[in-house]
């Protein structure tokens, strides 16, 4: 099997070098390729790519004015977006562009490796698209609420403001969803919800 190719494309030196050690060690077989700018990554960038982590603030060319250019050349490759925020707009503005998923950099580095995992088995592309009707969970109002925060990339503690309410009870909703949706992390919540059709 081919090993998969991933762009990661960051302005901070540091945090690639964090993110790719981290990426190595988890998927030890994948070719890691680093661009600190989306015009670098795109005339140095090899043809082939499985994956593409995105930064939203980039120097020059912001990562979200970015994905219309890195689509162009790379139209099948999935694009996850890293953010140092989770303002729900900067969210919404990644995914209605083209990006597969976003993922705040405040959690923790494991939920980046299980969504490049999710988009490099394909399971990206199953989400994406219209598949054969599934029963809704029974999800409460509530549990609704915060599945389609977590789909905007929320953390606990940010969805936990945001409906006034305490982490542990956000913490019980998400073990909650997790159940009902029949998975085992928040990545994999986000992409089973979205191939369901329960979050836009």
């Amino acid at each position: 099997m081919t090993p998969p190719r991933i762009l990661l494309i960051d302005d901070h030196a540091m945090f690639r070098t964090g993110l790719r050690m981290v990426l190595g060690q988890h998927l030890a077989a994948a070719e890691i390729f680093e661009a600190a700018s989306a015009d670098a990554a795109l005339q140095a960038a090899p043809e082939r790519l499985d994956a593409v982590l995105l930064d939203v603030r980039l120097v020059g060319l912001s990562g979200l004015e970015s994905i219309a250019l890195i689509r162009r050349r790379w139209p099948r490759v999935p694009i996850v977006m890293l953010s140092g925020e989770d303002d729900p707009q900067t969210v919404r503005q990644a995914l209605e562009r083209g990006a597969a998923a976003f993922v705040p950099k405040a959690l923790p580095a494991e939920n980046i490796v299980e969504t490049v995992r999710l988009v490099l088995s394909g399971q990206w592309a199953a989400a994406a698209q219209p598949g054969a009707a599934v029963p809704p969970p029974l999800l409460t109002p509530r549990q609704c609420e915060v599945l389609d925060l977590l789909h905007r990339g929320l953390s606990n503690k940010l969805i936990a403001r945001q409906l006034a309410v305490s982490e542990n009870t956000v913490r019980r909703h998400v073990q909650d969803i997790l159940e009902q949706l029949g998975v085992a992390s928040r990545a994999e919540a986000v992409f089973e919800a979205r191939r369901r059709g329960l979050v836009n």
